[in-house]
């Protein structure tokens, strides 16, 4: 029953990607893989967790068709990595589950049915299935049978003409290849598996720190006097930099836009550098032993107070980062720059949170990871390119109009209303024209594969 079921997968695989393009083929396949992972994993499917990656799969899909983007293809991409590594490992870290769930869409076939012999260190191929045997059985008879159709063509005309009225046209090589490959992809995932060095290592790494046997009081004495010297420098210093930064926020509400970039990219550089460093010496101050030293709580204190400038740094880069989104509207750098923010703020309090309750490196690279995660998966929801015309028109005091022309077909029905709406030139308005023209000529072409949530809102107009 399962074999069939992969052998049905594979059929809708090609179906649905054959000579098309993405939009509600992907979300389709999405319920096909749950489908092929539920019938053979129904276990796992008990868990929350299992159900919860399922969901965020899906709803990746789902989003794909509402606004077909690269970042939402992106996303479904990586939660379907992240449901078959999940499968293969409940308990590992969610890049283990990366790294399994891309180890077993690519080998997993090969990995189930060949074995490392531990005695030779060869690979071998597992007893239970012979595929030398199976092998003749299909080839052997095949070319024999051949063999003979080409012989008696030349012995009987009747035969001859008999074999050329068989017409195999209607088999399309291309779509049997995409099936045998979509064939090969689901029997690879069907079970998950598990990269076991990566993996065993991952289990047995827990995310406290541990004392040491080196532990010297008079070598820890010295690391708590030169971290209570360097990171007060550092508070002094960006204490400073805060205060200059404030003050510019504060006396130039109104400036030009050259200025303002100038300002936001190069603040933006002065965050990426202070973080990475912030983070990079206080995982090395408190790498080890110096967690246990009982003089450390104004080494403490002053790592703590350090964190939370650099997250008033975020706050005054996103300040200023608003203020020129204001001026000048919306665009996918300055989309970015707030999402980088987000990443930095949660870098900084596990950083807090690390040094506070004893943790190491581990816990940083794993919580990190998920949220990492979390931010594509969520903004992988958002029609960045409908949202971004829509402020750009009614919000920002001046915008790039060309820029919106040359976003993503997201926006094309948007900007055909905003014709009738707002006052525009001859030439904004043939250039909207031309834009939606192609893309409903595009959208009445797609079949029912390609279908996408603006087919629908086309044909209710």
């Amino acid at each position: 029953m399962k074999k069939i079921l992969l052998f049905i997968g594979a059929l809708l695989f090609s179906t649905l990607f054959y000579d098309k393009s993405i939009g509600l083929n992907l979300f389709l396949f999405s319920l096909v893989t749950i489908v092929v992972l539920f019938a053979n994993n129904k276990e796992d499917f008990k868990s929350k967790r299992t159900l919860l990656y399922s969901s965020l799969y899906l709803a990746t899909g789902l989003a794909v068709f509402f606004h077909d983007s690269l970042l939402s293809i992106i996303a479904n991409f990586v939660a379907f990595f992240t449901l078959i590594g999940l499968l293969s490992e409940h308990k590992s870290s969610i890049y283990v589950n990366w790294l399994n769930g891309f180890y077993t869409t690519i080998a997993g076939w090969f990995h189930r049915n060949f074995s490392l012999n531990e005695t030779t260190q060869a690979v071998e191929p597992k007893r239970d299935i012979d595929y030398a045997h199976w092998a003749k059985l299909i080839f052997v008879p095949a070319v024999i049978v051949i063999l003979f159709i080409l012989l008696y063509q030349n012995g009987n005309p009747v035969f001859n003409n008999l074999i050329d009225k068989i017409d195999f046209s209607f088999i399309n090589l291309q779509w049997l290849l995409l099936a045998g490959l979509g064939y090969y992809l689901l029997s690879n995932i069907h079970k998950p598996i598990e990269v076991e060095p990566a993996t065993e290592l991952d289990l047995q790494t827990g995310n406290t720190l541990e004392k040491t046997n080196k532990f010297s009081i008079p070598k820890l004495k010295q690391e708590n006097q030169l971290g209570n010297i360097l990171i007060s420098l550092l508070n002094i210093l960006i204490v400073i930099f805060l205060i200059t930064d404030i003050t510019f926020i504060l006396t130039n509400m109104d400036i030009r836009a050259s200025l303002f970039s100038s300002q936001v990219h190069s603040g933006i550089n002065a965050l990426i550098a202070s973080i990475v460093i912030a983070i990079i010496i206080l995982l090395y101050v408190f790498r080890g032993d110096l967690n246990f030293y009982k003089e450390n709580s104004t080494l403490k204190r002053l790592a703590f107070t350090w964190i939370m400038l650099n997250v008033m740094l975020v706050l005054t880069i996103a300040i200023k980062n608003g203020q020129y989104i204001y001026y000048f509207g919306l665009t996918y750098k300055r989309i970015g720059v707030l999402v980088y923010l987000t990443l930095a703020v949660t870098g900084l309090i596990t950083t807090l949170v690390k040094i506070d309750k004893i943790k190491n490196i581990w816990y940083l690279l794993r919580l990190n990871t998920k949220a990492a995660f979390v931010v594509l998966v969520v903004a992988s929801m958002v029609n960045w390119d409908y949202h971004i015309t829509n402020y750009n028109f009614n919000y920002a005091k001046s915008m790039d109009f060309n820029y919106l022309i040359e976003l993503s077909n997201n926006n094309t029905l948007l900007l055909k209303e905003k014709i009738d709406n707002i006052p525009m030139g001859s030439d904004s308005i043939q250039k909207i024209e031309e834009k939606y023209n192609r893309y409903v000529y595009e959208l009445s072409t797609n079949s029912w594969q390609e279908l996408q949530y603006d087919n629908l809102k086309i044909d209710t107009k």
